[in-house]
């Protein structure tokens, strides 16, 4: 089995929340179910009030074992010291990213449904390529909506690349623990999920279902 450099398994995507406590509460309950990483991702909050919520949210993955990523912003992901940054197709080089975090970190990168995308992200060094909307998304929805054939062709490109450890093939958008299997079938390294996870109604129950789909 090849290593991957981006855990392999369920990957939370923090929702709105401005309570903190909140938050941490339901990361805890995800990661104790066996969420192998977290996106910190807000579009509706101060740049102060982000700060704050994101350094504890990176320490907090920190003591849980599970991977920070930081949403957008690569010069966040490097003040705070997360594992890494995922990136879209508005938020800057991935090169100019690499260049500033080092090779040891993480960077994901946005492909919606361009396998053209993934490849150059690939060719770039992305450690990861992210499909979706897989399914129709309350928090994106008017997303573009990606296909089980792309998880396969970004599979078949992350395999092809010849990096070790390759590339991940993350899914993302709309998806539950009751509609990921065909994901993880098709090719999916990982599940991206938001609403899915943090608004279930027994957070680490939801966690332990997605991860066992990859056991």
């Amino acid at each position: 089995m090849t290593t991957l450099k981006f855990p392999q398994g369920l990957y939370g995507v923090t929702p709105e929340w401005d309570d903190t406590d909140k938050l941490l509460a339901a990361i805890t309950a995800a990661a104790n179910g066996g969420m192998k990483a977290l996106q910190w991702r807000r579009k509706t909050t101060t740049p102060d009030a982000g700060l704050a919520q994101a350094r504890q949210v990176v320490q907090a993955c920190r003591q849980l074992n599970v991977v920070s990523i930081i949403n957008d912003d690569w010069k966040l992901a490097e003040l705070l010291d997360a594992d890494g940054v995922h990136l879209g197709r508005e938020d800057g080089s991935l090169v100019q990213a690499r260049q500033a975090l080092g090779q040891e970190k993480i960077i994901g990168c946005s492909c919606y449904d361009q396998p053209a995308l993934a490849k150059q992200a690939l060719t770039a060094g992305a450690d990861y390529i992210a499909f979706g909307a897989m399914y129709p998304s309350r928090v994106k929805p008017d997303a573009v909506r990606a296909t089980l054939e792309h998880i396969e062709q970004g599979r078949m490109l992350a395999e092809g690349g010849g990096k070790r450890p390759r590339a991940a093939v993350v899914a993302i958008g709309g998806i539950t623990a009751d509609n990921a299997g065909p994901l993880v079938h098709a090719g999916a390294d990982s599940i991206a999920l938001i609403s899915g996870l943090f608004e279930s109604s027994n957070i680490q129950a939801t966690a332990a279902q997605c991860a066992a789909l990859f056991d």
